[in-house]
C-alpha cells in the first residue's frame, strides 16, 4: 500500500480526537486552519508554527484515558464534554452549574433521595477526581506523541492542553509565558471555533474579548481580534475534508514508523475501556499470524496487521458508559454500538492513503450470511482479509473478560468460533487459521523494567481499573502494602498516573490474554 505523510496519518487521528470530544467532524483540522493563520499573524517562524498545527490537531490525544471514570460520574461522557467544550474552566459557578445538571441528567429516574446523595458525593469530590483525570490525560498524550515520534517540543505542548494564561489551568497551574505558546494558541483557537459554531462570530470574538489575559494571552487575543473578520470567514469558508498544509512541507513516513503510529491509534482507542486493554494489538498479532498460515502475500498480511490495529478506532465515537455496562444492553445503546464500524470508516477514509485500511477495518463486525454490521456486503464481497480479521476480532473478544460477563477459557472460545463457521457466519478457513494461530499465546513485550511478579500484579490489577481496596481483595494483601508496591512500580516505570500506568501496561504487554 502506499503509505500515507505524517500530516496524512494524524488527519486520521485528529478526526478520532473529534469523535471522541463530541465534536463535529474535522474540528481539529478547522482549528488547524486558524491556529496556523495565528500563528502568520503573530510573525511566529515555520517551527513554532509547525507546533501549532500539530497541536490543533492532536490536543485531544490523551482524552480517551479512564473515560469509564467520567461516565461513572456523568453518565455519557461524550454528553458531558459537549456541554463543557464552552465552558471558561476558571469560573467555579459556571463549572459547577455545568457538573450539577449533567449529574441530575445521569440520575434521572432514579428515587429522590438515592439520587440526591449519589450527586452530593459526587460534587464533593468531583473537583479533587476531576484534577487527577485531566494529569492522566496529559501524561497519555505526553507518551503518546513521543510513540509516534514527535520532537520533545511538541510533546512537551501536547501534555500543557489544560494549562491558561493566568496559571489557573490543570494540572501545574503553569503562567505566562511557562505554558508552550502552541497550547495557549490552539485553546483560544478552538474556543473560537466551538462558540462560533453554537452562537455565530459575534458571540466568539465576546468570548475573545472577556477571556483575554484569563485564558488567552493577552499578544494572542489581540491579533485574532484584529483579524476576527477574515479568520472567520476563512474557517468558514474551508471545504469540508480539506486538509491544511503542513508548515515546512509534510512528511513521508517510512513502514517502521506508521507501524508505530498505528500501535500508538491501536492503544488511544483501547485504553478508553478497562475491558478493552491491548485488545486490538491483540487482534493484530492474531490476525497477521493466520494470514500467514493462510498463505496470504507478505504484503497482504502486513496491510491486515494494520487494519487490525485500526479496526476498533470507531469506538471512541461511543460513549463509555455503554463499553462498560455491566448488564444486557437496550436496542437503542445496541444501534449505538453498531455505530462503531460506521465512525471506524468515516475516520480512516478521512485520509486517502489509508481508504485500503479502513475497507478491511470497517468490516470486522460483517458475516458472510449477511446478519452483522454495518455493510452487509454479499459473501463474495468479503475478502479473505476481512474474514481473517472478523474471526480474529470474534475469538480474541471471547477471551477477554467484558462488563457482563468472565472471559471464555481458549478452549471454550474455540468451541464457539468453530460454531460460528458451522453455522456459516464466519468463513471456515479464516477461523481454522485464527485457532491455529491462537494456539501459541502472544508473548508480553520485552521487559525492561525490573518489576517484581508481586508488583506485575498488582500493576495489571490497576490498568483493569481495580481500586486499591479492590487490589488488596484480589491479591490477598492489605491496601497499605498495595500503596507501596504502587509507590515502587511508579518510580521503576517512570510515570506519575494511574492512567500513564495503565499505558506503560499495555505497552510492554501485561495486559495481554495468555
Amino acid at each position: 500500500m502506499t503509505l500515507p505523510t505524517l500530516g496524512g496519518a494524524m488527519t486520521a487521528l485528529s478526526v478520532a480526537t473529534d469523535f471522541a470530544m463530541a465534536q463535529p467532524a474535522h474540528f481539529g483540522m478547522r482549528s488547524c486552519a486558524l491556529a496556523v493563520r495565528l500563528a502568520d499573524a503573530l510573525g511566529w517562524n515555520e517551527s513554532q508554527a509547525r507546533q501549532a498545527y500539530f497541536q490543533a490537531l492532536l490536543r485531544y490525544i490523551g482524552c480517551n484515558v479512564e473515560t469509564n471514570v467520567i461516565a461513572s460520574m456523568f453518565g455519557d461522557e461524550l454528553a458531558m464534554r459537549r456541554d463543557f467544550a464552552g465552558v471558561d474552566t476558571a469560573d467555579r459557578a459556571a463549572v459547577a452549574s455545568l457538573v450539577f445538571r449533567r449529574l441530575r441528567a445521569a440520575h434521572a429516574g432514579q428515587p429522590a433521595l438515592q439520587s440526591a446523595a449519589r450527586i452530593a458525593r459526587v460534587m464533593l469530590t468531583a473537583e479533587r477526581d476531576m484534577a487527577g483525570v485531566f494529569a492522566g490525560h496529559c501524561e497519555v498524550g505526553r507518551r503518546l506523541a513521543t510513540r509516534i515520534g514527535f520532537e520533545p517540543d511538541i510533546v512537551s505542548s501536547l501534555g500543557q492542553l489544560y494549562e491558561r494564561w493566568d496559571g489557573k489551568g490543570l494540572p501545574n497551574r503553569l503562567r505566562g509565558d511557562a505554558v508552550a505558546p502552541a497550547a495557549l494558541l490552539v485553546t483560544l483557537a478552538q474556543d473560537v471555533i466551538v462558540h462560533h459554531d453554537a452562537s455565530g462570530a459575534e458571540a466568539a470574538i465576546a468570548v475573545v474579548k472577556t477571556r483575554r489575559g484569563g485564558a488567552y494571552a493577552p499578544q494572542m487575543a489581540d491579533a485574532f481580534l484584529r483579524h476576527a473578520g477574515a479568520l472567520l470567514r476563512e474557517v468558514q469558508e474551508l471545504p469540508a475534508g480539506a486538509s491544511v498544509p503542513l508548515p515546512g512541507g509534510d512528511e513521508p513516513l517510512d513502514e517502521a514508523r506508521f507501524d508505530a503510529i498505528c500501535e500508538a491509534m491501536a492503544d488511544f482507542v483501547d485504553i478508553k475501556s478497562p475491558w478493552t486493554l491491548a485488545h486490538s494489538s491483540g487482534v493484530a498479532s492474531l490476525a497477521e499470524r493466520a494470514a500467514v498460515s493462510l498463505g496470504l502475500p507478505a504484503a497482504e498480511a502486513q496491510s491486515l496487521r494494520r487494519a487490525a490495529l485500526l479496526h476498533d478506532i470507531g469506538k471512541v465515537g461511543v460513549t463509555a458508559a455503554i463499553w462498560c455496562k455491566p448488564a444486557a444492553l437496550s436496542l437503542p445503546e445496541r444501534e449505538q454500538v453498531r455505530l462503531h464500524a460506521y465512525y471506524t470508516e468515516r475516520i480512516l477514509s478521512s485520509t486517502p492513503a489509508l481508504a485500503a485500511l479502513a475497507e478491511v477495518a470497517s468490516l470486522t463486525h460483517d458475516r458472510l450470511d449477511g446478519s452483522g454490521y454495518f455493510r452487509r456486503p454479499p459473501a463474495a464481497g468479503l475478502a479473505m482479509a476481512a474474514r481473517v480479521l472478523g474471526a480474529a476480532d470474534h475469538y480474541h473478544a471471547l477471551v477477554e473478560d467484558r462488563p457482563h460477563r468472565a472471559a471464555f477459557t481458549r478452549n471454550a472460545a474455540a468451541k464457539l468460533l468453530s460454531e460460528e463457521a458451522s453455522a456459516g457466519r464466519l468463513d471456515a478457513r479464516a477461523c481454522a487459521a485464527v485457532l491455529e494461530a491462537a494456539g501459541h499465546a502472544p508473548k508480553p513485550g520485552s521487559r525492561h523494567d525490573t518489576l517484581t511478579e508481586r508488583e506485575v500484579e498488582v500493576l495489571r490489577s490497576l490498568a483493569r481499573g481495580r481500586a486499591m481496596k479492590e487490589i488488596a481483595r484480589e491479591l490477598g494483601i492489605s491496601p497499605k502494602t498495595v500503596d507501596h508496591h504502587l509507590q515502587h512500580i511508579y518510580a521503576k516505570i517512570d510515570v506519575g498516573t494511574r492512567a500513564g500506568a495503565t499505558l506503560y501496561a499495555m505497552e510492554n504487554g501485561y495486559t495481554a490474554v495468555h
